[in-house]
């Protein structure tokens, strides 16, 4: 065979005129075709040299197959054909390639539009010179050349630096170049221009606050939120969980819901652990679920969301000032709805959420603090009105010093205290001593009278009610439980509270916790109560009037107070005590009394004790002339039994006093000389007593 029989019939010109080319020396390497026996044709390299051979002239040839290695050449010039004009096409984008010491190797024509330089400006320069000189001096370039090295590739955002000195927001990739041994040989950095998008979420989010911060009260901020998340991304399922300290846990505060169309306000407790939402607050890292299907939490945990038809959700923590106050909830319907940059948006959006609502609560206890200051300062100016005016506890009887000595033990602790006795003892008094004895004299006593109260109002008044609760509940209220938080509670007349608020009452003395009326927010309370009465609690209870579970949480330290006719040498002190107070009130000066008026006022029975008394020397200061006390001792005749129908017991006195005193006043209840101030009663005591007693005004 020839050697044209091995090559392909287009090739043969090509081989002579290299074998002419022989004839002056060796030759190769030359490239050609060869034709196998298959007829397959390969790619072949061939080094040729001419010999003699006695009187013949040979040429010895060495042929190498370079089919493959022709093939991956071509592949290769075509691949960097192709990276060639994608680079060069990618004007939006600045594409770098670094050394290792991070000087410009290469960019692209993007690059060259996007900084401002010529090839011949920049190549052999460091890239430092693209940030701002802020930047350069706290060692930002070398931090992100490090860090890249160290990850293998760093993403970064911020503020670059043109040709010009203009700046620009810029998203980098910094990715490391390593050799199969590890050895790093340089790094290609892409930068892609992105100010637009900065400057339209800055806009977004400056509405987004402006909003927000418009509104401070905790309701409509909430649904200004859902609003203003709905514009950054549009979400179906959207809620804040606030950390209550005092309850240990996450209020969860549903913005938006699937299920409803309206903004909806409903309030759930979660945990503070085993929840996603627990997880983000406690790391104080977002927390993304892009698969609700298959998810790290108990199913019990996941099985509302994705009853709800939630694919995907996101739990952002609220942080503001070092303190995280809650999570961020989203839920979307779309499975991997949630990518890394709507997440670096939303943690913004996170961001201003956490101001507002630090800046709503603040408001909200600024509001609570005033409208408790407001209710604190009604109810003391109320108070000064109907003040019986005792200045301090006078008598030195045994009686007295005994219950003064159980005053003193009882104080310092926190234990419910019912005080027992008859109308007009002092009651109150020593309700105020204890306090002022306790732990809780710097917070408020705060007095409410059950029996002076109508049945249909004494619960709003204990309790508190909503805006709405019923008819007429025109504002929200603070009930005098709330209003008496970390003070005490005293609850004079306890034995007229209607059956159906003592259990209320008896869940809130056991669980220190309430709610107002026409609300489910629970409400905790620190209280101390001290009860008083001068009915017979435990003939009540025998009765059915007095539930007994309240009777006997009532009866942790019992007082019983002493009747004045129980102490009458206690009669003197409390005689001179009132005469110097009334007359220092009056202007006038008393210094003497008749022994005979201080004997039948020792002798007397008192049915209205120590009240009665202040009433009675009240009126003889009054009518009192010069230096001696004129007492109407005429008002001290026994009633006679048989004009009490034969029942000379106290309830019957009492009414004939008042009757007596009805028939001297004509009937005037009100005013300064009407039968409630000669009685040292407040109004409406008094318009209770006459109820009770069955006084009409048939009756005067």
């Amino acid at each position: 065979m020839t050697i044209q029989d091995i090559r392909p019939p287009e090739d043969i010109p090509y081989l002579l005129g290299a074998l002419r080319e022989g004839d002056r020396g060796f030759s190769g390497p030359f490239t050609g075709r060869h034709r196998k026996k298959d007829g397959t044709v390969i790619e072949v390299e061939a080094y040729a040299e001419r010999e003699s051979w006695g009187a013949r002239t040979i040429v010895l040839a060495q042929i190498h197959d370079v089919t493959e290695r022709k093939r991956v050449e071509e592949a290769l010039r075509l691949s960097q054909e192709r990276f060639r004009l994608l680079v060069e096409g990618a004007k939006e984008y600045a594409i770098f390639m670094l050394d290792p010491e991070g000087r410009v190797a290469s960019w692209n024509s993007g690059a060259e539009r996007l900084k401002g330089y010529q090839d011949e400006e920049i190549i052999g320069q460091h890239f430092s010179r693209f940030y701002s000189p802020e930047d350069v001096e706290r060692g930002k370039p070398e931090e992100d050349l490090r860090l890249a090295a160290a990850r293998g590739q760093y993403d970064d955002e911020g503020w670059r630096v043109r040709k010009d000195g203009s700046q620009f927001w810029a998203d980098v990739i910094i990715t490391a170049l390593k050799d199969e041994a590890g050895r790093l040989r340089g790094f290609s950095k892409v930068t892609h221009d992105v100010t637009a998008r900065k400057r339209a979420e800055e806009a977004l989010l400056l509405q987004v606050t402006n909003v927000l911060i418009a509104n401070l009260d905790i309701r409509q901020l909430l649904t200004a939120i859902a609003a203003g998340i709905h514009q950054v991304m549009p979400n179906e399922y959207a809620a804040v969980a606030l950390y209550d300290p005092e309850l240990g846990k996450l209020r969860l505060q549903t913005l938006t819901a699937p299920f409803r169309n309206e903004t909806a306000l409903s309030e759930a407790l979660l945990p503070i652990e085993g929840s996603p939402a627990a997880v983000a607050f406690t790391a104080r890292e977002p927390l993304v679920l892009n698969d609700l299907s298959v998810s790290r939490f108990p199913p019990e945990v996941m099985q509302p969301w994705r009853s709800a038809g939630a694919k995907s959700a996101c739990w952002l923590p609220l942080i503001n000032r070092s303190r995280v106050l809650g999570t961020l909830i989203l839920a979307s319907r779309e499975a991997g709805a949630f990518t890394q940059e709507n997440v670096r948006l939303l943690m913004q959006v996170a961001a201003q959420v956490a101001v507002a609502l630090d800046n709503a609560m603040a408001y909200r206890q600024v509001v609570k603090l005033k409208d408790r200051l407001a209710e604190e300062r009604s109810y003391l100016e109320e108070e000064l009105r109907t003040e019986y005016n005792f200045e301090e506890i006078v008598g030195e009887s045994a009686a007295l010093k005994r219950v003064l000595k159980q005053v003193e033990t009882v104080a310092p602790t926190d234990a419910t205290v019912l005080i027992q006795g008859e109308t007009g003892t002092g009651k109150e008094l020593i309700a105020r001593a204890i306090h002022r004895l306790s732990a809780r004299r710097e917070r408020t006593f705060v007095r409410l009278n059950c029996a002076a109260i109508p049945t249909g109002l004494l619960e709003s008044e204990l309790f508190g009610h909503e805006k709405g609760a019923f008819t007429g509940a025109i504002a929200q209220r603070i009930g005098r439980l709330e209003l008496s938080h970390q003070g005490t509670l005293f609850l004079d007349e306890v034995g007229d509270i209607p059956l159906e608020v003592q259990p209320k009452l008896l869940r809130t003395l056991q669980g220190k916790e309430f709610e107002r009326l026409g609300s489910s927010r629970t409400i905790l309370v620190d209280v101390r109560l001290i009860a008083a009465t001068n009915r017979n609690l435990a003939k009540m209870v025998e009765d059915r009037q007095f539930r007994s579970d309240l009777y006997y949480r009532l009866k942790v330290f019992p007082i019983t107070v002493p009747s004045l006719r129980e102490r009458p040498e206690d009669v003197p002190l409390l005689v001179w005590y009132f005469v110097q107070k009334y007359a220092q009130r009056m202007n006038k000066k008393i210094g003497t009394i008749s022994p005979e008026t201080m004997k039948a006022l020792s002798d007397w029975h008192w049915p209205g004790n120590v009240r009665e008394l202040e009433s009675l020397i009240e009126r003889a200061v009054i009518v009192s002339q010069g230096g001696g006390l004129r007492v109407p001792l005429a008002e001290l005749k026994a009633v006679p039994e048989a004009e009490l129908g034969g029942k000379a017991t106290l309830e019957a006195v009492e009414r004939e006093h008042i009757l007596r005193i009805l028939r001297e006043t004509g009937g005037v209840i009100s005013g300064p000389h009407g039968a409630a101030a000669r009685l040292g009663l407040p109004r409406t005591t008094l318009n209770a007593k006459l109820r009770k007693l069955g006084i009409y005004r048939k009756n005067q």
